[in-house]
């Protein structure tokens, strides 16, 4: 098994894929300023996108079946859970394109050769969306309290000490 999405298994039999592409990006905007340099702020982040990239040789892989499976899964518009064959959960993602090149064809008009390009994006949010400069300077702070408390209270034991 190479990967999941949802009930569909990318393996041999079914969509082998050459290529993933995995594209990432985060939200910054420009606040212009009078007499200064413009100041950038981040607000979160972007899209996620993942294309598979495969050719399928329908006598030795997957063909038509496995195509119009995922085609079935794009029309549900329903996320679906998306796991590397390693484990690794990618997340919630929806289909949001397919393209399909059909070539060599047989004397019936079947294709020997089709190329497909999948494009998946994600929908949930990524934990590490958590982690927010504002909670992480919280916790920082929080740490900082701690262990100045934790240092005084040595400090006057040993002072009681003496």
């Amino acid at each position: 098994m190479m990967m999941v999405y949802g009930l569909f298994v990318f393996e041999l039999r079914t969509a082998p894929f050459q290529r993933v592409t995995h594209s990432k990006t985060w939200r910054h905007v420009k606040n212009e300023r009078i007499a200064r340099s413009a100041a950038w702020q981040y607000i979160g982040a972007g899209d996620d996108q993942i294309t598979l990239d495969g050719v399928l040789y329908p006598e030795i892989t997957g063909g038509n079946l496995s195509l119009t499976a995922l085609t079935s899964a794009g029309y549900t518009g329903q996320p679906w859970p998306l796991i590397s064959g390693a484990g690794q959960i990618y997340g919630m993602y929806v289909l949001t394109g397919l393209d399909v090149t059909r070539q060599e064809f047989s004397r019936y008009g079947e294709a020997r050769k089709m190329e497909f390009s999948l494009s998946l994006q994600r929908v949930d949010e990524d934990l590490r969306e958590r982690l927010q400069s504002s909670s992480l300077t919280e916790l920082m702070s929080n740490l900082r309290n701690d262990a100045s408390n934790a240092f005084n209270s040595v400090g006057s034991a040993v002072g009681a000490l003496f």
